[in-house]
């Protein structure tokens, strides 16, 4: 009787919190309400209506130009202030302190934001404190303002844009693209996924903070495990849940759920929640000290039962490669 009863409790808590551990979605999981409240780089939250109609002027200049775009470059020459990389303008590549010996970091931002929005010179000084480094800011402001669906339907042509971007790069300076790591957060996840695609895969990583759920759940367009040598993402508001904001499934090669992927110590909303997958990132790549657990199922994961071998969440390894699903467990302050 006691054994049923025990079973009867693990599969209700795996029906309420587990993660999903393939490439299928929950039930819980296929639709949002129509309206939500989505944060933008300050952490502000602003109601989106997922119904809301496309702005088809600005998604028309975005299909013509999808390169149309600020890349701003920093290095440890220029660590505070950027020089802008010009698509199709080799002088600007050339005239900066671009080293294509030196791995290159691209960050992307999220909705609402732009090239202050916090994520960029934590991770660009996390980087840039640690070594040599090429760190270019992505400022796709010019569709991230927009309406959420919007933004969201631009997605893949400011990732397109990216790629092609980094491919005149190469083809400049004779950078590799296996020196490349390339970083997004939120819609900047799937924005990333986009630019590694458009590249073949071929760079060396992805790193997806936090991949935005809300319209992402069956689209194709979303971070995926090919659209690089290694892709990560890291979970840290599960979409499965009411309010969550990112996507919570497992769609790289390694997925890490911080502290269960739902809810981190020390806060209090999704916000802060969806906010804690670049944190604890940028902490990573100045310490490599948060390592996780392989889980074999969702209900390891959910009850941090987890017990397979262990892997570095983050880092700033371009080496770096792995499969699988993990969690691992955080304090409630930097360095976490």
């Amino acid at each position: 009787m006691k054994k049923a009863f025990l079973c009867l409790l693990l599969a209700t808590v795996y029906t309420a919190s587990a993660v999903p551990l393939d490439d299928g979605f929950p039930e819980n999981n296929m639709h949002y309400p129509r309206f939500i409240e989505f944060p933008d780089g300050d952490g502000n939250p602003h109601l989106v209506d997922l119904e809301d109609n496309v702005d088809r002027v600005v998604m028309d200049a975005v299909n013509r130009n999808p390169a149309n775009n600020l890349y701003l470059l920093f290095t440890r020459r220029n660590p505070r202030n950027s020089q802008q990389l010009i698509m199709n303008n080799a002088n600007s590549i050339r005239n900066s302190n671009f080293n294509p010996n030196a791995p290159t970091v691209v960050i992307a931002h999220g909705w609402l934001s732009n090239q202050n929005t916090g994520l960029n010179p934590t991770i660009r000084d996390a980087y840039l404190g640690k070594g040599e480094a090429n760190v270019i800011v992505l400022d796709w402001r010019r569709l991230a303002m927009s309406n959420y669906v919007t933004a969201a339907n631009g997605v893949p042509a400011v990732g397109r844009g990216l790629g092609q971007f980094l491919r005149f790069l190469s083809s400049t300076t004779g950078a590799r693209l296996n020196s490349m790591h390339i970083v997004g957060f939120s819609l900047g996840a799937h924005l990333v996924g986009n630019a590694g695609r458009e590249l073949g895969g071929q760079v060396a990583r992805v790193t997806g903070l936090d991949p935005a759920g809300p319209l992402w759940n069956f689209n194709r367009n979303r971070l995926g495990p090919n659209d690089a040598v290694y892709v990560e993402a890291i979970h840290t508001d599960g979409g499965y849940t009411v309010g969550g904001l990112g996507i919570g499934s497992n769609i790289a090669n390694a997925d890490f759920h911080p502290n269960g992927g739902i809810s981190q110590p020390g806060c209090l909303t999704n916000i802060c929640n969806h906010n804690r997958a670049w944190e604890l990132f940028a902490a990573t790549v100045t310490y490599n000290h948060l390592i996780a657990r392989e889980c074999s199922n969702g209900i390891q994961v959910s009850l941090n039962t987890c017990r397979g071998r262990v892997f570095h969440m983050g880092n700033d390894d371009l080496r770096k490669s792995g499969n699988g699903v993990y969690r691992v467990d955080t304090q409630r302050r930097y360095p976490f």
